[in-house]
């Protein structure tokens, strides 16, 4: 008896540890298991997957008109760009040639060399050279005259660029109001406060907003280039007027 007791009690212990052998070893298997999972990287989406993804989701209707105003607005300040670098000239030069012509040649002499070159800095000078003829304040009223004209040409279209820029986040934020209230009709049509309700809205109503901030900022770091060579080219424009008629006066003299 005693003797089957002790072989009882030795194949207990052996299936007891062989089971425990068992569980640890399939608690192993799945810890590993988890942790590979763990450790294998997750497929993130590119950046033009995501941006093609986050428009989708913020509907087509607001977001394609944002999407507009943004390719408008840039068709715009690239066409304003590249007017601006053909328009830009050296001043410098240019004065100096004129001056050369004048003493050389005469008016007529200066005027050809406005004619071959490029730019309203050129052109206000073929203006003034003119009207030289005439006397010096009529060569200096055709210069005011004609470099109001100038600056027109070169602010042509601009205005549409910051209308554009008060538009896309105008447009965002009507979106934004238009999707809270469908997310509000939805929770009423389900008579109970469902979350993925409210935050289904929420999200397509912030993404046209998000959407109108980033063209709007877009466009205005266009706007903000054009106006500053603008500004530079009137400037050239002034200085240069100063000078010509200056240069008038001594060939007169």
């Amino acid at each position: 008896m005693k003797r089957l007791f002790s072989i009882l009690a030795i194949a207990g212990t052996m299936a007891f540890g062989t089971v425990n052998a068992n569980a640890y070893t399939t608690t192993t298997t799945a810890t590993t298991t988890v942790v590979q999972s763990a450790e294998e990287p997750t497929e993130e989406l590119g950046f033009h997957q995501e941006l093609k993804k986050r428009f989708i989701e913020g509907g087509p209707g607001f977001m394609g008109i944002v999407l507009l105003c943004l390719i408008l607005g840039l068709a715009i300040a690239i066409e304003r760009i590249i007017f601006l670098n053909l328009a830009t000239t050296n001043t410098k030069k240019l004065t100096q040639n004129v001056e050369d012509a004048l003493a050389s040649g005469g008016i007529e002499a200066a005027k050809e060399v406005c004619r071959n070159t490029k730019g309203p800095v050129a052109s206000i000078f073929y203006q003034g050279l003119d009207r030289a003829d005439e006397d010096i304040d009529a060569a200096e009223k055709a210069v005011v005259a004609y470099g109001g004209v100038q600056m027109g040409q070169l602010e042509k279209n601009v205005s549409w660029i910051s209308l554009f820029i008060a538009l896309a986040p105008m447009l965002g934020f009507m979106g934004t109001v238009i999707g809270m209230i469908q997310a509000f009709d939805k929770i009423q049509a389900a008579g109970a406060m469902d979350a993925t309700l409210v935050a289904g809205g929420i999200k397509v109503a912030l993404l046209t907003t998000v959407f109108g901030l980033i063209v709007a900022i877009i466009l205005q770091i266009f706007y903000n280039y054009i106006i500053a060579k603008i500004d530079s080219i009137v400037n050239d424009m002034e200085d240069s007027s100063i000078t010509l008629m200056d240069m008038l006066v001594k060939h007169k003299k």
